[in-house]
């Protein structure tokens, strides 16, 4: 991921916390969005509070990666006007791989909500049943399926708080990572439906199998997929795409500007990947899109698509 500087001068923020025991995978989830998979295995664990800032759609995101030692979590309990005020949503990480420490998960969670309470803050908090690996034989996940369902019975039961979310996620299945955090952070964005229906219009226009436009840090910010094989395909992709993208200018040997694209070619279908300047002084994003039939289109159509979605974030 993509940080912003001088973070100190940034008050603007819409802060994001991530919370859990130690070892659930806090860090990693950060490392593998940042496609940083080298340090996963020799990463130490989280001392205190980690704050980084990062821009999504215009907004200044403070992202609050929170140890989960037990030490640490004390102390942000007995200092939760330090720690959890002015959260706008709180993603709890349990490690379904660990169920011997599943109770005592559930409870510190309960005392974070606790908190909110406390504060008069009520925000979304989306639980990721986390290490749900796609390595996991038949039988396994089976097992995890229904650990996960006893839980959300737990906590439904236990809990009284409308505004929690659940997702099965792993840092080998990318793609359950980018979806999760995505749609965490287009909640945050205010003029998110219009954005997602002038991509979803501008993907039947060109009559698209599938569209997908993300951010440098490969969020996803619109999306258009006829059927869900199409949509695993490209959501999977993009990573790959974005790394191509990387190496090739780091490498220096092939110069590249904002009209630049990478071309793949199948019989009767091709894929796009370009990426598209919104303005001088912003973000990059990035579009992939799919399309069956010959390759053909004209330069206004893409013109056309960063004017529009350009309004949208800036105006």
């Amino acid at each position: 991921m993509e940080y912003l500087k001088d973070k100190e001068e940034i008050n603007d923020t819409k802060k994001i916390l991530f919370t859990g025991l130690d070892t659930a995978g806090k860090s990693s989830i950060i490392l593998a969005l940042k496609r940083e998979f080298s340090k996963i295995a020799i990463i130490n664990p989280t001392k205190g509070a980690q704050r980084r800032i990062f821009e999504f759609l215009g907004l200044n995101i403070s992202e609050w990666d929170l140890g989960g030692q037990s030490l640490y979590r004390i102390s942000y309990l007995k200092n939760p006007d330090k720690y959890f005020d002015n959260t706008e949503v709180a993603i709890y990480i349990i490690d379904i791989q660990n169920q011997g420490r599943a109770q005592e998960s559930i409870s510190y969670l309960k005392d974070v909500l606790k908190e909110f309470k406390a504060l008069k803050i009520d925000p979304p908090v989306h639980i990721f049943f986390h290490k749900f690996d796609p390595a996991l034989n038949v039988k396994a996940r089976n097992k995890m399926k229904d650990y996960i369902s006893d839980i959300k019975s737990q906590l439904k039961e236990e809990l009284s708080y409308d505004k929690l979310y659940y997702h099965k996620t792993s840092i080998y299945n990318i793609a359950s990572l980018i979806e999760a955090i995505s749609k965490i952070l287009i909640g945050l964005f205010p003029r998110s439906q219009l954005l997602k229906d002038t991509i979803e219009e501008f993907a039947r226009k060109l009559n698209c199998e599938g569209l997908l436009i993300v951010d440098r840090n490969t969020f996803i910010i619109g999306s258009f997929f006829k059927n869900s094989k199409i949509k695993t395909l490209m959501v999977n992709s993009i990573p790959y795409f974005m790394t191509l993208s990387d190496i090739l200018l780091d490498s220096k040997i092939v110069e590249i500007n904002e009209e630049d694209q990478i071309l793949v070619e199948k019989v009767n279908e091709h894929i796009i990947f370009r990426r598209l300047l919104m303005r001088e002084s912003s973000p990059q994003y990035y579009l992939l899109l799919l399309k069956k039939g010959q390759y053909f289109y004209k330069e206004g159509d893409f013109e056309a698509l960063i004017n529009l979605i350009s309004n949208i974030i800036y105006e």
